[in-house]
């Protein structure tokens, strides 16, 4: 695990506890580094588990429906998000125009989440897992950023695996997204995932040792400024 001068403030705190945001490139592995935080007493908030839960939602849904078509339905009327992926990743005003519908439900629940986390005698820290927390600003309620760093070469072949993605997907989504560099530019901490699980976990043990020597996250001073 590296550690980079807190380059951002996050403003909106929410509660006592320390607020940790978890970035990286898609297939890096922040799920497993989410549950390894878990395994210390860590409330994990999945961004990715909101956004599904808001494509549920009827009136977010019969949206949806209304702009893309039927086509996008499952058998069961539930919504297709890899073929909704595939329309909306490739066209921006369609992708602007999904972000309009999901995105205030997500950070909504987001917040009830942290709040709730915080009224949780057995939570120790709170991590919210979500691949475009600083494009969306919802870096706002985090104290620091963790960065996971795994080279593409890794990444794909983890996608192909589990999603059977190829690399030609991997790279049209990632491209929606802020380049991994300036994501990397944005952290505070960065856990090297490229290795074996142990010593992904011995990373994770130091951050959370370290943020036990110095208390609550200080939020750093300088303005934040995404471009």
């Amino acid at each position: 695990m590296s550690q980079t001068p807190a380059p951002a403030p996050r403003a909106g705190q929410l509660t006592t506890k320390p607020v940790l945001g978890l970035v990286g490139g898609i297939g890096s592995g922040k799920s497993f580094v989410a549950q390894l935080f878990a395994r210390h007493g860590a409330r994990v908030i999945e961004a990715d588990a909101l956004g599904h839960e808001a494509l549920r939602q009827t009136a977010i849904r019969d949206q949806v429906v209304a702009r893309w078509g039927d086509g996008i339905r499952n058998a069961d009327g539930s919504i297709n998000r890899r073929q909704l992926g595939r329309i909306v990743f490739v066209h921006p005003v369609e992708k602007e125009a999904l972000e309009r519908l999901v995105f205030p439900w997500i950070e909504r629940r987001i917040r009830e989440e942290i709040l709730a986390a915080e009224q949780n005698p057995d939570v120790r820290l709170v991590v919210l897992d979500a691949a475009i927390m600083l494009e969306t600003d919802w870096d706002r309620v985090c104290d620091r950023i963790v960065f996971v760093d795994t080279p593409e070469p890794v990444r794909v072949a983890r996608l192909a695996a589990g999603r059977g993605w190829s690399v030609e997907e991997l790279r049209q989504r990632e491209a929606a997204q802020w380049p991994l560099e300036k994501k990397k530019a944005h952290a505070h901490f960065i856990v090297d995932n490229s290795g074996d699980g142990a010593a992904t976990r011995r990373q994770v043990e130091e951050l959370i040792a370290s943020l036990d020597r110095g208390g609550r996250p200080r939020r750093p001073p300088a303005p934040h400024q995404p471009s």
